[in-house]
């Protein structure tokens, strides 16, 4: 009896023991969890809090007169006379119609200095499409200096930040509050337009076209070319040293840094093929070579999920090796696939390294219409603003990485709905 109760308590204290040790490990696990999420809620509240206004510009009401001498035009379908003409002289008749009581060469450059440098040129884009106004007047919302925008959204939030302002453009400011001739507006520059030297101008569009064809091409020839290898090499390749090695080096280049993808493509497709250099083309070629060892490696375990008895059955029933490949295992095995394809995209849409070798790091402002049109991708874009000096681009920065988390979030929930809707359990 001692005995007994004597194992008992040894068992019941190891019990107690074992107990503990795995309440420990479970709230370990809990912890790093709590943890990770925590880390990014923060660094999605800090992002958001940065780049939300963004979103808004600051915008001024003017009086515009499309004054055809002060242009010096009469010709609104002559190319010439559009190119030279004053675009800016209907802006600072405006502003001094505006505020008469400034005087002095210094006042009026602040005067002036309160719309956009760009602006003139969105009054030249106004005129071509109604030219119906010239000779007439009409009030237009001109887009704001960055400077003005950045205290004028500060001033607002009840902290102005007026390092760069003077005395005069923040009574000018106070004024235009009081008439309700300034505001803050939906930003339609950050999605329509390419980058720019002024940040009230600069948008996301043209590196949202780059990323856009960049990725259209590396899809076109990863996707293929990854199934195609990952249909060989595990249904019809030999097992031998050499189907060992090319495994082994495809698990191997998907470990290999990015810049290495970028470096090759630099000496290959550039200097050796002579691809336009900062075209998508070249960026999807590199970004290819990047992304097919993923898409191997997750198409050769979406092959291999497939059971052997479908083989077996199509087999029995009279097909070919290839026939039981494309008719049974292909098609059963796709999802599984497109998810990893959709994966090896979401990786190669958020790349920078390899694309600043083959110089889309550029400065790009037109729009990309084709494969070969000189363009960068939102990555480079966030990188390009990043180092840029104006406090205004802090705000564009963070807003183009929540439309860059925003593809990608929707990118991977994509491939997991696609695994959920379509895999079979077996």
């Amino acid at each position: 009896m001692n005995n007994s109760a004597e194992n008992l308590r040894r068992i019941q204290k190891s019990l107690k023991k074992r107990y503990f040790v795995e309440r420990c490990f479970l709230w370990s696990g809990r912890a790093a969890i709590t943890l990770g999420l925590l880390a990014v809620l923060v660094l999605f509240v800090d992002i958001t809090s940065k780049g939300y206004g963004a979103f808004r510009s600051t915008e001024i009401l003017l009086d515009i007169h499309y004054d055809a001498d002060a242009l010096g035009i009469d010709n609104l379908h002559d190319e010439k006379q559009l190119a030279f003409a004053d675009w800016d002289v209907l802006l600072k008749n405006a502003l001094r119609e505006q505020f008469p009581d400034a005087s002095g060469r210094k006042e009026r450059k602040q005067l002036y200095g309160l719309v956009s440098n760009g602006a003139g040129f969105d009054l030249k884009e106004r005129l071509i499409a109604n030219p119906k106004l010239l000779n007439t007047s009409e009030k237009v919302w001109i887009i704001a200096d960055d400077d003005i925008d950045t205290y004028y959204k500060s001033w607002l939030s009840g902290d102005p930040y007026a390092e760069r302002m003077s005395e005069k453009q923040i009574q000018w400011i106070e004024v235009l509050d009081e008439q309700g001739a300034i505001a803050l507006k939906f930003s339609k520059n950050l999605f329509t337009r390419g980058d720019s030297r002024e940040p009230e101008q600069a948008g996301i569009w043209g590196a949202v076209m780059g990323s856009l064809f960049t990725l259209a091409i590396t899809f076109c020839l990863s996707f293929p070319i990854g199934v195609a290898a990952a249909i060989y090499l595990e249904e019809f390749a030999p097992r031998n040293r050499l189907t060992d090695f090319i495994e082994v080096n495809i698990n191997n280049l998907a470990a290999v840094p990015s810049i290495i993808f970028g470096l090759l493509g630099l000496a290959i497709f550039i200097n050796f093929f002579h691809v336009p250099r900062s075209a998508p083309l070249v960026g999807g070629l590199v970004l290819t070579l990047m992304t097919l060892p993923t898409i191997i490696i997750t198409s050769r375990a979406a092959i291999k999920s497939v059971p052997p008895s479908i083989r077996e059955a199509a087999l029995g029933m009279g097909a070919s090796r290839h026939q039981v490949v494309m008719h049974h295992v292909l098609p059963l095995s796709m999802p599984g696939m497109l998810t990893g394809a959709i994966i090896g995209m979401a990786q190669a849409l958020g790349e920078t390294a390899p694309l600043l070798m083959i110089g889309m790091v550029a400065f790009i402002v037109d729009i990309p219409q084709g494969f070969t049109d000189p363009a960068t991708v939102l990555p480079v874009q966030i990188f390009l603003w990043a180092d840029s000096p104006e406090r205004a681009f802090v705000e564009k920065t963070s807003a183009a990485i929540m439309v860059l988390l925003s593809f990608l979030i929707v990118m991977n929930m994509t491939a997991v709905w696609i695994r959920k809707r379509l895999e079979r359990r077996w």
